[in-house]
């Protein structure tokens, strides 16, 4: 299994679009670097994960400290590519993440899913995650 790397070169961050495209099918390929340079710069990171050198998972992550939880890593994009899922990418990108977290003195882990993906959910409560809150949103 390949290693993990955190992308910070234009060219890295474009070999992630066709697998964040997955997960965020409204994304343009023609702004995806300009928008992962503008996240890079709030704090956001992008991992992703190659095998015999496709990236097959990708994960977008920022470390931040929250009043109800302190310091905590919340992953904003986790998806592997449709046609390598079930073959451990998946987690051996949660299982990084988790020891990133561990590593930069998070107390917490947390990520949101959306309601529809139900494979997605069923992978996480397999690795131990919990319901523990609702995300409320509001479109301007």
């Amino acid at each position: 299994m390949a290693n993990v790397t955190i992308a910070t070169t234009a060219a890295e961050i474009d070999r992630c679009f066709p697998v964040m495209h997955q997960l965020r099918p409204l994304l343009v390929a023609e702004e995806f670097a300009e928008r992962i340079a503008i996240q890079q710069a709030e704090g956001y990171r992008l991992a992703f994960l190659e095998h015999e050198g496709v990236v097959v998972s990708v994960a977008g992550f920022r470390l931040q400290t929250v009043l109800w939880s302190g310091r905590t890593l919340y992953v904003d994009d986790l998806v592997t590519y449709a046609a390598a899922r079930s073959k451990g990418f998946g987690e051996t990108m949660l299982t990084w993440l988790i020891e990133f977290a561990r590593e930069a003195g998070c107390a917490t882990f947390s990520l949101d899913s959306g309601t529809h993906r139900h494979q997605a959910h069923a992978f996480y409560f397999r690795h131990g995650l919990k319901i523990t809150d609702f995300h409320f949103q509001l479109p301007l």
